[in-house]
């Protein structure tokens, strides 16, 4: 074997070996290349999956946030419904007069008048504009005497110093007892959905 023949087989062993290596070489690049597509594809879809559970929280979020605020607007709503019909209600009381503010604050002073002794000075309360009524009203009770004004819709205050009583039977008094009893079957009725 001549020199050039082994010079020849050591070249084409180092072209077959340089082509092995540039063959490995190109699989591993494709490789590379294969796992960081499936490494960048795996990233997008964490990331698309990280965008669309926020879209979907901030949905959630804006969604109980409207349901809080239109809750919270139908309340308002309903208490103001409710104040105006107490209002209403107020006022009626207030414009009660004749024969019937008579019956009512003659009632709720005999009711109050049961818890005193006899004989015990009594002072009776009253609204302003029912003091003459309260007058007339007292002469047959021995012992009692309009004593002055109370701020109130009508009816009575009625204490005595002697035993140190205080009956409130004030049409305000009764319409807070009523209010609050009945407040849950009133709001049903104004609001039955």
């Amino acid at each position: 074997m001549s020199l050039d023949t082994v010079a020849e087989d050591i070249r084409e062993e180092a072209r077959a070996r340089a082509e092995e290596i540039r063959e490995e070489g190109e699989e591993r690049a494709a490789e590379i290349i294969e796992e960081a597509e499936s490494d960048a594809e795996e990233i997008h879809e964490e990331r698309e999956a990280d965008v669309e559970r926020e879209v979907q929280q901030r949905r959630e979020q804006a969604i109980s946030s409207a349901k809080l605020e239109a809750k919270q607007s139908r309340l308002e709503a309903r208490r103001d419904a409710l104040e105006e019909v107490r209002e209403e209600v107020e006022t009626t009381l207030t414009d009660i007069d004749g024969d019937q503010r008579r019956e009512l604050t003659a009632a709720l002073l005999d009711e109050a008048a049961e818890e005193f002794d006899e004989g015990e000075s009594v002072s009776v309360y009253g609204r302003a504009d029912d003091q003459e009524l309260l007058e007339d009203l007292l002469e047959d009770y021995d012992g009692f005497s309009v004593a002055g004004e109370y701020d109130c819709l009508g009816g009575v205050v009625v204490e005595s110093e002697e035993s140190r009583v205080r009956v409130n039977n004030t049409f305000d008094s009764i319409l807070e007892t009523v209010w609050e009893d009945n407040l849950t079957e009133l709001s049903d009725r104004l609001f039955e959905q």
